[in-house]
């Protein structure tokens, strides 16, 4: 997993330090999914999480949502949704982006983001703010 890979190398403290300074920090599909506190288990959604490098402790993120759960019934993704408290759970369409952040993100691109908590689903399309709040937590790896 790329945060296994990242966490204990130089690199990882320096991009930390070059983002808290104003650079810009993208990640798309699983690079998005490392930047949470834990990364979760799309192949086995009962299973549990990993460790991810904490950077946005406050955010799990599914990649490819709409090709890989966002057309099947609530009911059915359920699994997916737990969090722990303070944590938003977020399902990416593919060509979209949340930009911006760590908790005020703007959609942009072809299709939506979507908030999902309580068994259900929040639809942000492209054009709208999503605001994910804040969750006290200790610093990201370094």
């Amino acid at each position: 997993m790329l945060a296994d890979t990242l966490r204990e190398t130089g690199l990882w403290p320096a991009i930390v330090a070059a983002w808290r300074s104003g650079a810009a920090l993208a990640g798309c599909s699983a690079r998005a999914m490392a930047l949470a506190d834990r990364v979760p288990d799309l192949r086995n959604p009962g299973g549990g999480s990993r460790r991810g490098l904490g950077l946005l402790p406050h955010v799990r993120v599914l990649p490819h949502f709409d090709k890989m759960i966002g057309r099947v019934p609530d009911v059915l993704t359920r699994p997916f949704f737990g969090t722990t408290d303070g944590v938003s759970l977020v399902g990416v369409d593919e060509v979209t982006a949340l930009v911006s952040g760590p908790h005020d993100f703007t959609v942009y691109g072809r299709q939506s983001a979507w908030l999902l908590s309580d068994g259900r689903r929040q639809q942000y399309p492209a054009g709208t703010r999503m605001h994910l709040p804040s969750r006290p937590v200790s610093e990201p790896d370094q």
